[in-house]
């Protein structure tokens, strides 16, 4: 009897919450739905899928003739559905109760659209921590797909990595299957019939008497059509039917569900992983200085020749190294636990599955971290988080009010942030040496206009410095992780990181030529105000921010001879979009309008701006008791993604600046409202 190989052949479809209309069409156009419709011509090939609960709601809403094809595949067994947190999160950094509620929301969800209940679930990331064990159990998960790596961290032989492995955690258990390293680099980049080949070869591997080898590959989808140049190749040069077409043709190859592979075979043994994801995440959360180090132990060992044998003990960090390589992460990170620790603490009665919903979208990963994908620099998929976030919290509000100020210190940094919240208004003031304001959420808007990101080093920028890469060279296509590219030319300013918080109201001291950073020292709450005392040099320098309905005001106090500046990034949603404007009061008393948000402007001796957003559908009107010098700018970063390094907006960049000399006090008003209709 010849020896045969079971392939257990998945894929994962994810798009961001929040992702733009025209991203999600071109990746339906792309890949979706030419997948779905060369598989749906090869009943025999089996496959699993995995879709992000957004991500199918938008399928099911937008084209359900695919939806339909799709479910007809399922009524006749070709395709296995798996589980997930429904948002996409990464349940080790949700509570308990929230890897529940997001499990069950898409396994309801996949009953609801395809009458089938997972027995298997996706990892996002494939972020392995022991703690999510009891959760995935409890939901009714039987097994889940990590990477091989995860194994081999743990000490594992790659031979015995063709098979499924018992893991247990709290007294609950579950089964493990290892996703081929080599079959994710070679699917779909490598000519179909070598990838066949391959596949074949590793009915070689034996595992026991009474466990027939598997081929294991659950990787995304997108790399069969959005990835750089894989459209042509998967489906214009028919890569996708020839493999399919070689797979069935095979006299070696099963194509297996995984559920049929789980009831058959017997488990290889126990196993305990390590807390990791797959190799490249080590690297990608890592801060610049350690990734370089990371890099050249792993260049050393692949210039020894040992980098295969020891790549698992050359480990980077862990996926929760982002939330403190990026405060902005944290600070959402953090706000989004309050919230679902005020949700669970409603009364039973009052928890509708409206606000469940919102805190499942808080909870998708996207906005969070950041590796070959945009991830946290994409001003709208952190928009999208915080959209569903204040949203949440004016319905809680409505259902448990909150006191007009408050300290605490959510992100555990220490010092204990300062909430000032109105019915309409929030500002957080973080006590540290600028006494920036790190939220300004809108609650009619649903909007934090301080939703920017500081300028970072990357690890990553030292190849924009080096230029674009060598054209690949070879039969099949370059994966998205060997090609440089650029969208936008790079210069090295650019790349500078900053050394300050990009908050609203960081100020500096100007004295005979030498600019000072303000630095605060002190801060009090008195009444439902915060008064902050810091100085540069010698002069002292004094600011007060109170919230009032949908006016934010902030005074500032000083004494001496030279200029006082502060800077303000307000983050609004159509960045260098067409939809955004200044509105400045000319000469003649009319309002005029400059230009956009993209723009760079210098106004002397203005005493108010307006900031108009027709994306968002509201404005900024910003107003100073004193008139001021007014440079504004675009906050760009830089950042990677598989289309090349890219300039992205983050916010408005606002400088005032005022002369003094001798006692002085400017107060400001930031009044937030809807734009008429």
């Amino acid at each position: 009897m010849s020896q045969t190989v079971s392939l257990l052949f998945g894929v994962h479809a994810h798009q961001p919450v929040g992702n733009f209309p025209e991203v999600m069409e071109d990746a339906h156009q792309r890949c979706y739905k030419p997948f779905l419709e060369t598989v749906h011509r090869y009943p025999d090939f089996k496959f699993a899928l995995h879709s992000s609960g957004w991500l199918l709601e938008w399928l099911f809403t937008h084209h359900p003739e695919d939806m339909g094809l799709l479910r007809e595949m399922a009524a006749r067994g070709q395709v296995e559905f798996f589980g997930a947190g429904d948002m996409e999160p990464v349940l080790a950094v949700i509570p308990y109760r929230d890897r529940m509620s997001q499990l069950a929301a898409m396994s309801d969800r996949i009953e609801q659209y395809f009458g089938q209940r997972p027995d298997g679930a996706w990892l996002t990331e494939r972020v392995w921590e022991a703690t999510v064990v009891p959760a995935l159990a409890d939901s009714g998960i039987s097994y889940v797909m990590v990477d091989d790596y995860h194994f081999l961290c743990a000490g594992a032989e790659r031979e015995q990595l063709n098979g499924y492995h018992t893991t247990e955690e709290d007294g609950r258990r579950i089964d493990v299957y290892p996703i081929s390293e080599a079959l994710r680099y070679r699917l779909p980049f490598s000519p179909a019939h070598e990838a066949v080949a391959y596949i074949e070869s590793l009915a070689d591997e034996t595992g026991s008497v009474d466990n027939t080898p598997a081929a294991i590959y659950f990787d995304d989808i997108e790399k069969f059509g959005i990835w750089p140049e894989t459209y042509d190749w998967v489906y214009g040069r028919g890569w996708l039917k020839d493999f399919i077409e070689g797979t069935l043709a095979s006299q070696t190859i099963r194509s297996t569900h995984i559920r049929d592979h789980h009831s058959e075979t017997r488990t290889r043994g126990v196993v305990y992983l390590p807390t990791v994801s797959y190799s490249e995440m080590g690297e990608w959360t890592l801060p610049a200085p350690a990734a370089r180090r990371y890099s050249e132990l792993v260049h050393a060992a692949q210039h020894e020749g040992v980098l295969e044998r020891d790549r698992p003990f050359i480990r980077g960090g862990i996926w929760k190294n982002f939330l403190t390589r990026y405060p902005e992460a944290n600070w959402a990170h953090k706000r989004m636990l309050g919230l679902s620790e005020r949700l669970a603490s409603l009364p039973e009665g009052q928890v509708r599955q409206d606000l469940v919903e919102l805190l499942h979208e808080s909870q998708a990963n996207d906005a969070y971290w950041h590796g070959l994908f945009g991830g946290i620099y994409l001003p709208h998929l952190r928009r999208a988080v915080w959209h569903a976030m204040i949203q949440l919290e004016r319905r809680l509000d409505g259902l448990q009010a909150r006191p007009p100020l408050s300290t605490g210190d959510l992100d555990l940094d220490g010092r204990e942030e300062v909430f000032l919240t109105s019915l309409a208004l929030q500002a957080v003031m973080r006590p540290d040496k600028d006494a920036a304001l790190i939220e300004l959420s809108s609650y009619p808007l649903a909007q934090n206009f301080a939703d920017t990101l500081r300028r970072y080093e990357e690890h990553y920028h030292e190849k924009a410095k080096q230029g674009a890469s060598k054209a690949h060279e070879g039969e099949g296509i370059a994966s998205a992780h060997d090609v440089v590219r650029f969208k936008h030319e790079i210069k090295p300013e650019d790349l500078t990181p900053d050394t300050r918080t990009r908050g609203l109201f960081a100020e500096s001291w100007t004295d005979f030529e030498q600019k000072l950073p303000v630095e605060y020292a002190t801060t009090f709450v008195q009444g439902g105000a915060v008064l902050c005392m810091g100085e540069a040099g010698k002069t002292r320098v004094a600011k007060v921010y109170s919230v009032r309905d949908n006016l934010l005001i902030v005074a500032l106090k000083t004494v001496g001879n030279g200029r006082l500046s502060t800077r303000l990034n307000i983050a609004m949603p159509c960045c260098d979009g067409a939809a955004g404007r200044y509105v400045v009061n000319g000469a003649d008393g009319q309002p005029h309008i400059p230009g956009g948000f993209g723009q760079h402007f210098t106004w002397d001796a203005l005493t108010d701006l307006g900031m108009e957003d027709h994306y968002l559908g509201g404005a900024i009107r910003l107003r100073s008791s004193v008139p001021t010098r007014i440079k504004a700018q675009p906050h760009h970063t830089v950042s990677q993604s598989e289309a090349g390094f890219e300039k992205i907006m983050q916010a408005i960049e606002l400088t005032l600046i005022w002369e003094v000399d001798g006692p002085f006090e400017v107060n400001l008003q930031l009044e937030v409202a809807a734009l008429a209709r």
